[in-house]
């Protein structure tokens, strides 16, 4: 399952795309970066396995080689939400690449997760209000949410069930011309029609949570429970 393409979706797509206006999958899509996240103990390091080299550093407080049932995975302690001081050795970074972008392709973000509890930004690149606009996928109240904003407007969708089980679940964020769809465990969960246009910033991917925070102004958000991968597909566009 590890190593597994989650380029989105299945049959279920093609059902949500009648009302939403999203198609079922992009064509011509290629993987931009895959975070296997099996590191040893004590790793500093997260390896990009697509080709690309796109590679992240590893917080001092990220608990590598974690088992994950069926091999090996991140662990990120809980802290308490809005609560100084900021951790940022919580976080798993990734250098503000041109090929995290989005751009005006259809983009892919998906990943393995397992946590008991209801709050945290998984994965971003940007913030709230950054030019260039920002993409992340959170889980609010235990439900998965998936936000594009780009240079044509912000496009949010919610999950109808949450996902704080404690038991693994694959999610996929899927952001098209059309608008944005979420999938769990292989079947669309939710979707919104609405376009985002070019996404596009110099900030790094950050994974558990904000790299820009004081937990006073502006909250960390940080992610609690387990990641055993993540992985970003595109496709070239053809809007």
């Amino acid at each position: 399952m590890r190593n597994r393409r989650l380029w989105i979706v299945t049959l279920a797509a093609s059902i949500v795309a009648v009302t939403a206006g999203v198609p079922a999958r992009a064509d011509g899509g290629f993987t931009v970066a895959h975070w296997a996240m099996n590191e040893p103990s004590g790793a500093q390091v997260m390896y990009d396995s697509s080709g690309y080299g796109l590679n992240g550093s590893i917080g001092g407080e990220v608990v590598t080689a974690r088992d994950s049932g069926d091999g090996y995975g991140y662990g990120f302690g809980r802290l308490d939400p809005d609560t100084p001081p900021t951790h940022p050795q919580h976080l798993v970074v990734v250098p503000g690449y041109a090929a995290l972008n989005p751009g005006d392709r259809d983009f892919s973000v998906s990943l393995r997760l397992r946590t008991p509890y209801q709050f945290g930004n998984v994965i971003q690149k940007g913030q709230a209000t950054v030019a260039g606009g920002s993409f992340k996928i959170q889980i609010p109240g235990g439900k998965v949410q998936c936000w594009f904003r780009g240079s044509a407007g912000q496009v949010l969708v919610t999950a109808p069930r949450p996902v704080n089980d404690s038991r693994w679940h694959t999610i996929t964020c899927t952001r098209y011309s059309t608008g944005v769809a979420v999938a769990i465990d292989g079947v669309v969960a939710a979707s919104k029609a609405g376009p985002t246009g070019t996404i596009a910033n110099n900030w790094p991917l950050s994974i558990g949570g904000k790299t820009n925070c004081d937990q006073v102004e502006v909250g960390c958000d940080y992610f609690a429970g387990d990641l055993d991968w993540v992985q970003i597909d595109a496709a070239g566009h053809d809007w």
